[in-house]
């Protein structure tokens, strides 16, 4: 009888990409996969397309730090939710359950814990999120991106893998990105990468300085679902609110980056070798995370950092100017540092492995 997984993660596509990078091992290795997601997130739109992967949607609740009325609907949501995902498990009794974190993974974890399923948590970022944290408790092992992460772990828990890196992102064909764009191919591209649910503000100063921009490079701006400016259309601006398929084109032909500071992210870039403008979530906006990831990659030399309370026009353009004058530097520092030999791919399959007998 063939073994059986279960992934989880969502609520944005850096709580999925790991996920998408680790199924294709296990059908190659004859494992029966399923995927608990929301009815309606963006993991549903990404998992739902894949050959041999069943997906199952349950209620999601969102797990907020500030004051909400959902606040008290929610909990019965993720309630219900907890309880069709222990339904699930117990009927379809998989070997193991591997979480990406997320709102809607909370629930599945519990669930788990409940059929006494072992569970392996994956954390991206250098301190865990609101999710994993309420997910701990129930995990047997959690597999971390930065090395200080174990510290926030209890001891013997965690596990220091290192970044994975979706090797198709390694394939793409730079001619086929400038033919996708209509871009001439003598112009250096600027990719802009908000996040799967888009940046607003960085958006607002994308567009607000693209004339100038125009005038030295071809950008290519990811701006988020339902951020596309239809009233947009110039030479050399291509918009996209999110890509898939053709994301490893697009970064074959890429030049200089600016992005959120999402950890799945900027580690793709480090490993491409692109020289980075990160511009990390703020306090306001978020718990911190993407500060963090954003300090500890500027103070290794992979980037500059905009923070966003800083963020406009005038900025943006001398921190690119800046960026762009120590290029080369940069991608000198990101060329010895993904040279250190590493399979944290292989890791994390191999933990999941040992969990699961």
């Amino acid at each position: 009888m063939s073994k059986r997984i279960v992934f989880t993660g969502g609520g944005s596509a850096g709580h999925v990409t790991l996920n998408l990078a680790l199924i294709p091992h296990f059908l190659q290795r004859g494992w029966e996969v399923a995927y608990i997601g929301s009815t309606e997130g963006i993991e549903r739109e990404l998992v739902e397309k894949l050959d041999g992967v069943r997906y199952i949607g349950i209620a999601t609740g969102k797990l907020r730090r500030y004051f909400a009325w959902k606040n008290f609907t929610d909990p019965l949501r993720v309630s219900k939710g907890a309880w069709q995902a222990y339904r699930f498990l117990a009927d379809w009794k998989p070997n193991v359950i591997f979480s990406k974190g997320g709102f809607v993974s909370v629930p599945v974890v519990f669930g788990a814990w409940l059929n006494r399923l072992p569970v392996v948590l994956h954390e991206s970022d250098l301190t865990p999120g609101l999710a994993n944290r309420l997910s701990l408790p129930f995990a047997d092992k959690v597999c971390v991106t930065f090395p200080d992460t174990l510290k926030h772990l209890p001891a013997g828990k965690g596990t220091h893998v290192g970044a994975i890196v979706r090797e198709e992102l390694k394939k793409g064909r730079k001619e086929q990105g400038l033919a996708l764009c209509d871009f001439s191919p003598g112009k250096p591209v600027l990719l802009v990468m908000g996040g799967s649910l888009g940046a607003k503000r960085l958006n607002e100063v994308i567009r607000g300085t693209l004339d100038e921009l125009l005038k030295q490079y071809s950008i290519v701006h990811i701006c988020g679902k339902n951020q596309r400016d239809e009233s947009l259309q110039k030479k050399g601006y291509k918009q996209f609110e999110y890509v898939q398929e053709e994301l490893p084109d697009l970064l074959a032909m890429t030049d200089l980056v600016v992005s959120r500071a999402g950890s799945n992210a900027i580690y793709e870039f480090l490993e491409l070798q692109k020289p980075m403008l990160l511009v990390p979530l703020s306090l306001a906006a978020s718990r911190g995370d993407q500060l963090l990831n954003a300090r500890s990659f500027e103070q290794q030399g992979f980037c500059a950092v905009l923070q966003e309370e800083a963020l406009n026009e005038a900025s943006f353009l001398q921190a690119l100017k800046s960026l762009a004058e120590k290029r080369s530097a940069i991608a000198e520092k990101q060329r010895v540092a993904i040279g250190k030999p590493k399979d944290a791919l292989a890791q994390v399959v191999a933990i999941i492995e040992e969990a699961a007998h």
